[in-house]
């Protein structure tokens, strides 16, 4: 399927590892100019390195700064001013009991996961809208729909990011530009695989016992049975940031292994 990517300039916040590297990559494999955005210059070159030992002819670089903050996006627009797909990818997670989790620390979950796609977003998609083409993508999550009762202020931004993306579509109805949501369920990425395999070692059980009890304990309605790949999530991002889902906007598109355990 040609994705008609290759003149595209592409921008994918938190994009030096996990879900937002393997999205980045595979924009840039489809011949998509790609800037990356991570918060250290080492964590920057570190990724352009890995981004074009994997795929030698991309044409792609890279932006140190904090996309979270105000003053980071603005770094990022000064150097970038324009673009044609924009990827809003950064967000945090951590699991915190409800009744512990105090007014800041729901502020820094709104203003990492929600407020910094809504800063970028207002930045790029007026432009595009007048160019007449331009995608924009939310990588939400299962857990928007299936709040996590072990971290209840993650699943609260990841429903936000639903009502701010298909309110984003509904704005910009008509001027060939697209806004959709991505929701990956449980994944494999560096930092979540780290996390596991702490938590098997100090449980003195193997990472695949630990994988197989979380989706027992906490995803029982998994289809697939496992976790999915950052690539296997990032095929599905590609697409829907591509010429090829030109029909697809406002929407809400899963690939979460079946974990959300409905129909539409």
């Amino acid at each position: 399927m040609e994705l008609g990517l290759g003149s595209k300039h592409a921008l994918v916040t938190g994009s030096t590892a996990g879900i937002g590297y393997a999205i980045a990559k595979g924009l840039a494999a489809e011949g998509a100019h790609v800037v990356l955005t991570g918060r250290t210059q080492a964590g920057i070159d570190a990724a352009l390195k890995r981004l074009r030992d994997s795929v030698p002819e991309a044409k792609v670089t890279g932006i140190a700064a904090d996309c979270a903050t105000a003053e980071g996006a603005d770094a990022v627009f000064a150097r970038v001013p324009e673009l044609d797909v924009l990827v809003n990818n950064l967000g945090i997670y951590g699991r915190k009991p409800a009744f512990e989790i105090d007014d800041g620390e729901w502020r820094r979950f709104f203003e990492v996961n929600v407020m910094s796609g809504i800063r970028f977003t207002r930045h790029y998609a007026p432009g595009m809208a007048r160019r007449g083409w331009g995608r924009v993508l939310f990588v939400s999550s299962e857990s928007a729909l299936n709040i996590p009762p072990e971290m209840i202020h993650y699943g609260m931004t990841k429903t936000a990011q639903l009502s701010v993306s298909h309110g984003f579509a509904m704005e910009l109805a008509g001027t060939g530009v697209t806004v959709n949501a991505l929701l990956p369920g449980p994944t494999h990425t560096e930092n979540t695989d780290r996390l596991r395999a702490e938590r098997a070692k100090a449980a003195g059980v193997t990472v695949a016992e630990i994988e197989a009890a979380f989706l027992r304990d906490h995803r029982p309605t998994s289809l697939i049975r496992r976790f999915t790949s950052a690539d296997e999530v990032a095929a599905l991002g590609v697409y829907l940031c591509s010429e090829a889902a030109s029909g697809t906007s406002g929407a809400a598109m899963r690939v979460d292994g079946g974990v959300v355990n409905q129909i539409m």
